[in-house]
């Protein structure tokens, strides 16, 4: 049986952090309070380059370390550019990735999927 917890917004109890009405107006609200995929860089000249770049390196970079062949399907960026259009073209900033590994160095990254490192900043494991 599922753990009871409370909403952390409504206070209601259910069996996650937040009810499931209450997590649907957070996600809409993070959906519209982050910038486009076009606004963050994200072009048609990107998608070209992308594909390119996946041409010319089929296998997930990660996988291919670790002794496994796994097709990439995505270019990541070593380091985020975060709006720095000098680093998002910096072409030794890109790697290619399969999705999964992809989405693990992105939630080490920025502290989980859908929260910024910025509410990490100060905290203290255990507190």
């Amino acid at each position: 049986m599922p753990l009871a917890r409370r909403c952390g917004a409504c206070h209601t109890t259910h069996s996650a952090t937040r009810c499931p009405t209450c997590a649907e107006k957070f996600a809409a609200r993070s959906e519209a309070a982050r910038p486009s995929a076009r606004e963050r860089g994200y072009t048609s000249r990107w998608r070209r380059a992308r594909a390119a770049y996946l041409s010319r390196n089929p296998l997930c970079r990660t996988c291919r370390a670790a002794g496994l062949i796994v097709p990439s399907t995505v270019v990541d960026h070593v380091t985020a550019h975060r709006g720095d259009a000098g680093l998002m073209w910096e072409q030794t900033n890109w790697q290619a990735l399969c999705k999964p590994c992809h989405d693990k160095k992105t939630s080490r990254e920025d502290g989980g999927f859908g929260r910024g490192q910025s509410r990490r900043i100060g905290k203290v494991r255990g507190r």
